[in-house]
């Protein structure tokens, strides 16, 4: 659990930076800015600690595998 609030951390960490260097323009993807930020290395490392079996990263990260595969062809791994 505590893993899990240093990741938060350092999410609120990089939106604080985020926020501060926009420079006066708006916001803008905030969603799919930090999504592809955190999803695409998450995937890359349970890939890699499964030594590419899909199944298993699936099952590990809590997703059907065709679903995996969608990400990871959108993500191009």
């Amino acid at each position: 659990m505590a893993n899990i609030c240093k990741l938060s951390d350092a999410i609120n960490e990089s939106l604080d930076e985020y926020f501060v260097h926009l420079d006066g323009q708006p916001p803008h993807a905030i969603y799919e800015m930090v999504l592809g930020c955190v999803e695409k290395p998450m995937l890359e490392y349970v890939l890699n600690k499964v030594g590419g079996n899909q199944s298993k990263a699936a099952e590990m990260l809590g997703l059907n595998r065709n679903t995996l595969r969608k990400k990871m062809a959108e993500y191009g791994l």
